[in-house]
């Protein structure tokens, strides 16, 4: 009797969606989970305890030469989205756009104010967290901003957040979870997938970056899932680097209960 094998062959939109990922993630976020990791092997393979080591987040390029630095600021910042101007073409190669995700302004009011949730409720024990982790030795200390006390600090901050925001959120969850879902991931699957790509290139921070991290991914794909946009994630985690970033600058050497590395 002759049996005959059958070959299901991927449709070629299937082929496409799955290279097209592969290169967002490595012109982004993916290419900074590579670098976190090896970031993180030398923090451990370093002489001393991880949390007398820093990890700073937004620091000077152009110490003493604050034109220099600004340039390179506004540069590095908008260098980072490029990958969101990217993403954005994409969507609309399909015909559907940035919408398609829930990133634009068609429910600004709507979005900010769940925003504004996320971020008291992430925050808060994002912060305790954070602290408990480095007293026991499974983090660096995390230095939010070392930049120079000049008048464009607390505009570079913000807007530092703001871009941070954006490219997670967009990439991370509105992005990644269209085309895992296209290409015929379980929602499980795919939930997995965005959260350990967000506690990977957190990873540099240490042991409890890359956890806090994952489990913020897990709750910001759910609320995706709910809502079904990534605007209300956007305003969170903007809200929540705003106040990490400009709280630092503010508060830094004057309360004891913060680490400044």
């Amino acid at each position: 009797m002759h049996t005959q094998s059958y070959e299901v062959e991927a449709r070629p939109e299937d082929r496409t969606w799955r290279s097209e990922t592969l290169i967002v993630l490595a012109l982004s976020l993916g290419a900074s989970g590579v670098s976190a990791l090896i970031s993180f092997v030398g923090s451990v393979t370093r002489p001393g305890a991880l949390k007398n080591q820093a990890a700073t987040l937004v620091g000077s390029q152009a110490p003493g030469r604050p034109w220099l630095d600004l340039a390179w600021q506004v540069f590095a910042i908008a260098s980072a989205l490029a990958p969101v101007a990217l993403v954005a073409h994409l969507l609309a190669r399909e015909r559907v756009g940035l919408p398609a995700i829930g990133f634009d302004l068609s429910r600004k009011g709507w979005d900010l104010a769940r925003g504004v949730l996320v971020a008291a409720f992430i925050g808060g024990s994002g912060l305790a967290f954070y602290l408990g982790v480095r007293a026991a030795g499974f983090n660096l200390t995390v230095v939010p901003e070392s930049l120079p006390d000049v008048w464009w600090k607390i505009p570079v901050l913000i807007a530092a957040a703001v871009q941070n925001a954006v490219l997670e959120e967009v990439i991370v969850v509105g992005y990644l979870l269209r085309r895992l879902g296209q290409l015929g991931w379980t929602p499980t699957a795919a939930l997995a997938a965005s959260a350990l790509l967000r506690g990977s290139y957190h990873l540099y921070q240490g042991i409890g970056g890359l956890v806090g991290n994952m489990v913020m991914g897990i709750v910001f794909v759910l609320l995706y899932r709910r809502w079904g946009r990534v605007g209300p994630l956007v305003a969170a985690h903007a809200l929540i680097d705003t106040v990490a970033f400009v709280g630092y600058a503010v508060l830094a050497g004057k309360v004891g209960w913060l680490p400044t590395g």
